[in-house]
């Protein structure tokens, strides 16, 4: 077994920041010790190999817990491949995804969970876990629940949108939160008010209001709140802890703030589109717009210090980045004409961390909370502490070396993400992942991919380290 050691660099954690050499042995942290101490100087001459740290930082490989690879949605797919989506998460610091296996309606969560498995098994650089998608609940369903618990899938996400695809009533969201609530499975809720939603689409289109920017005004951020408060109802009826994804709208964080002000276990997740674009891009000329067309929706600049607040105050604890890529030619232009018919997804899997690190460089959050939010409130979320999410002994050692004064500009000609646009086209951002770990063994080595498909480890996890 391989003993690798990183040596000088600042060791960054949601816990605490020391200046410290890592030991490497057998794919998992085995210590930490002052640079220079008696115990480092003997790990590095006994070393296989000595990565230079010096003048950088030492971090948890992140933790993105929304992703959709190789996704069907609007008559195509998602254009990453868990092959092509978990290399590029790697060039961005990210070392675990957790997908979204989705149930097919009249199909079992079994039939579904297998389907995603295929496509995954042996492709992946990194590694991953799955959530389920519930479209269709029933009482064989809910009874899958149980089973797909114990076996690690431990997290279960609803639709209030989309109906006739993913939706799902109240009745049946209830009746899932109870079986949650049982079971120990977490329930993530798309919280957008379909129903309503579908009515303003059918009037955009017919006074001819068609292009991408009315996907952000028929998807009214009230309608995320309202979905939202009623989400956060039901799962007090139910007794279960509720996780609220892809949080945009100003008026959606202040439901969950309540929430967690009266003592519930509710949480939110938001994504840097959210915190990094607007409205402004959705009303791009030529049909630019509609590479921004996600759901929820982008929202008016002035959301985004409501979502930078809620981070700081911990009333939203996650950020992932709901990856799901479609190229703009071929796939986005299906929209043209009829905005309801663009494909709903953004590429970022390998922006997130970055993006997050420019924040702390402008002053939206600190150092420990960009390591919390990425990497150790998503593995305690979602059951994979503290395995990942940390450098401890004992931890996976998923670990990157970070420059933090490297500059770079963002930019389809450079990402590794298979699609044919950036979100964050030409956007200057200080920091730069140089060399990443998976499990002890390299996957990005001085800014070179040295990776393989079918590295990446599935990864079954634990119930919700995180209730209060």
């Amino acid at each position: 077994m391989s003993r690798i050691v990183i040596r000088g660099g600042l060791v960054v954690t949601a816990a605490e920041e020391v200046h410290a050499d890592v030991l490497v042995e057998g794919g998992r942290v085995a210590a930490l010790a002052s640079h220079d101490s008696d115990p480092a100087r003997g790990w590095t001459a006994s070393a296989d190999r000595v990565i230079d740290a010096a003048g950088k930082y030492v971090i948890p490989g992140g933790v993105d817990a929304h992703t959709h690879m190789e996704l069907p949605f609007g008559g195509t797919f998602a254009s990453d491949t868990f092959e092509t989506g978990t290399r590029a998460a790697a060039w961005g610091g990210t070392t675990t995804i957790v997908d979204f296996a989705v149930q097919s309606v009249g199909e079992s969560l079994r039939a579904g969970l297998d389907s995603w498995h295929a496509k995954a098994d042996a492709q992946c650089a990194i590694d991953y876990g799955f959530h389920m998608i519930l479209s269709d609940v029933n009482e064989d369903t809910l009874k899958e629940m149980d089973i797909l618990v114990e076996e690690g899938v431990t997290s279960f996400k609803l639709f209030m949108a989309y109906p006739g695809v993913f939706y799902s009533d109240d009745g049946r969201i209830l009746r899932a939160m109870q079986r949650g609530a049982d079971n120990g499975g977490l329930i993530m809720m798309h919280a957008e008010n379909g129903i309503a939603i579908d009515v303003l689409v059918e009037q955009a289109l017919a006074a001819g209001r068609t292009d991408p920017r009315y996907h952000g005004e028929v998807r009214h951020e009230l309608l995320e709140a309202e979905a939202t408060h009623r989400a956060i109802r039901l799962a007090q009826v139910a007794g279960s802890p509720l996780y609220v994804v892809h949080v945009s709208a100003r008026q959606a964080v202040e439901q969950i703030t309540l929430a967690r002000d009266e003592g519930l276990n509710v949480f939110g997740e938001t994504c840097p589109q959210y915190l990094f674009l607007s409205t402004d891009n959705l009303a791009e000329p030529d049909f630019e717009g509609a590479k921004y067309v996600c759901s929820t929706p982008l929202r008016p600049r002035e959301h985004q210090a409501a979502l930078w607040r809620g981070l700081r105050t911990n009333d939203l604890q996650v950020v992932s980045t709901d990856h799901c890529p479609f190229c703009f030619v071929g796939q986005k232009e299906l929209g043209r004409g009829d905005f309801s018919k663009i494909p709903n997804g953004l590429p970022g899997v390998e922006n997130r961390m970055d993006l997050l690190h420019q924040a702390v460089v402008d002053g939206h959050i600190s150092r420990r909370r960009w390591i919390e939010i990425a990497c150790a409130t998503p593995a305690r979320m979602f059951g994979l502490y503290p395995r990942k999410g940390t450098i401890a002994p004992g931890a996976d050692a998923d670990i990157v070396v970070y420059d933090p004064d490297a500059e770079q500009v963002v930019s389809a000609a450079t990402h590794h993400m298979n699609v044919d646009y950036s979100a964050y086209e030409g956007k200057r951002i200080t920091g730069r992942v140089e060399t990443v770990l998976s499990r002890g063994e390299p996957v990005i080595d001085g800014r070179e991919y040295v990776g393989r498909a079918g590295h990446g480890q599935y990864t079954p996890r634990g119930t919700c380290q995180y209730l209060v």
